[in-house]
């Protein structure tokens, strides 16, 4: 692909987003008709998507349900070969405080899975020495634990690199592969690589039905596995805002799960570790890395890879900081962060040039609903909150005609079924949520469904907003640094 080719696709999404926001101007000015029927069809289009969300998360909640009542173990035990699997985590820490990568480590001493099948890497950075310092220290308290306990430091200023999780990480495991198999000699068909945050809680239960999961397919060297990824490690310790955008992103990572059409590997995840060498590993030039590491991988297989739910949660802290300010400013970096994603695109349009095979119609639906999920992003909260008003502000007239007059009832009454399906997610949410801490008083969890008549805002500051900066920014060749998520106590 040559530069001038990726460039076009870098400007392409921002000018996408922006063109659809400003035809709400000058259509509504010149042709209002048309630009009224453009808002009640995308209000059609936002039902449905809302509809299938909602009927994925209650489906997805049952099987959450069932899987965290099962005995995984007693599954694993039924395979004669299963005493073989090594799990190796790789747990991703920079300059978090260390209680947030000990109650990590904590957790992973509590898997149900023989622990001394389990080796962690504890993936440290050299420009915070503090962090490499802490994790020695534990090795005689936790090490012991598990089968292998390494500590790795990955160096600062490669050439080439970008500063950040996705170069950290191919670090370790590149440390983990010349340790475990080539000197220790673990057998790498029967191993697996999870990327595990420095903040992320699995389930208990996880590495074990990881290795029935892993055991029990026969294209197990052709998959990732996915948990769904919940924001309850601090969701009582939130401000109203960001308690409201997490439960959402919370809400949607549960529905996910049902859409292996949509289905990619997000934040924490697991893959065979003979499929994460035979990619490469993960790129050490990019900030996005989950969706890339799999999308390196299907291009690299002909498209026969895929992600296979596991249906149970891994607790994740949503963004926070030490004032409420801040705490703003830390989800909306996030997001954005997040959002940056879509600069993968001119990538995953070249690999689809490169490699040919008979599967074009897995290629162009992955490629789709990438190309879906990250053109929207930005441009939901335009049509849906504002178009009508946009609308009404710059043809005054247009509202005394028939259709303008009706536009904000027919629109009103397309999106009130929406509200039902709201009520539904909450439900979930209840359920799911951890228990309200002894410290808040009863009233103001009474009240946490009312924070939800803060969406229109919190749509556009921690969605819409964010969205369209990182969009406008790789339009504008602005191209993003890694900054790390703060982390509090």
């Amino acid at each position: 692909m040559t530069r001038r080719q990726r460039r076009f696709l870098e400007i392409l999404p921002g000018f996408v987003s922006w063109n659809v926001i400003l035809f709400l101007i000058w259509g509504g000015y010149f042709i209002p008709v048309v630009t009224a029927y453009f808002i009640l069809a995308f209000d059609v289009y936002w039902v449905y998507k809302s509809l299938t969300v909602t009927v994925a998360a209650i489906l997805s909640h049952f099987k959450m349900q069932a899987a965290e009542h099962l005995d995984w173990m007693r599954e694993v035990r039924g395979f004669g070969d299963w005493e073989k699997v090594r799990h190796v985590v790789i747990v991703l820490v920079a300059n978090e405080p260390p209680e947030t990568y000990s109650r990590t480590l904590e957790a992973l001493s509590k898997q149900m899975f023989p622990l001394k099948q389990v080796a962690v890497v504890m993936a440290t950075e050299e420009r915070f020495p503090q962090a490499a310092l802490q994790c020695e220290a534990w090795r005689e308290r936790m090490g012991k634990l598990f089968g292998a306990y390494l500590v790795t430091v990955h160096p600062a200023n490669i050439l080439g690199e970008i500063k950040g999780k996705s170069s950290n990480e191919a670090w370790g495991a590149k440390e983990a592969k010349r340790i475990l198999v080539d000197e220790m000699k673990w057998d790498m068909e029967f191993m697996t690589a999870t990327s595990n945050d420095s903040d992320a809680i699995l389930h208990t239960q996880y590495l074990a039905c990881l290795a029935f999961k892993f055991l029990d397919d026969p294209n197990r060297y052709e998959k990732f596995w996915q948990p769904a990824i919940v924001f309850y490690n601090n969701i009582w310790r939130l401000p109203a805002v960001t308690r409201v955008v997490n439960t959402l992103g919370t809400l949607f990572q549960i529905a996910v799960l049902m859409r292996k059409d949509k289905l990619i590997s997000f934040s924490n995840y697991s893959l065979s570790f003979r499929l994460l060498v035979e990619v490469g590993y993960w790129d050490t030039d990019v900030i996005p890395e989950d969706y890339r590491i799999f999308f390196k991988a299907f291009f690299a297989k002909e498209g026969r890879v895929e992600v296979e739910p596991i249906f149970l949660p891994s607790s994740a802290d949503a963004a926070e900081s030490t004032s409420t300010w801040k705490t703003f400013l830390n989800d909306y970096q996030q997001k954005k962060r997040w959002a940056w994603g879509v600069s993968d695109i001119p990538t995953f349009v070249e690999m689809y040039t490169k490699y040919r095979g008979g599967w074009e119609f897995n290629k162009i639906l992955r490629l789709w609903r990438v190309f879906e999920d990250h053109l929207l992003w930005p441009v939901n909260w335009f049509v849906i909150t504002a178009g009508i008003t946009i609308v009404s502000l710059i043809n005054p007239e247009f509202t005394r005609t028939t259709l303008g007059y009706s536009l904000p009832k027919l629109s009103s009454a397309i999106l009130s079924v929406t509200v039902l399906f709201l009520i539904i997610l909450l439900i979930i949410d209840m359920r799911r949520r951890p228990p309200r801490p002894e410290h808040m008083p009863k009233w103001r969890a009474w009240l946490t469904p009312l924070e939800f008549v803060l969406m229109p805002v919190v749509g556009f500051f921690f969605n819409a907003l964010p969205g369209l900066d990182a969009h406008t920014r790789l339009m504008l060749g602005k191209y993003l640094e890694y900054k790390i998520t703060e982390k509090v106590k």
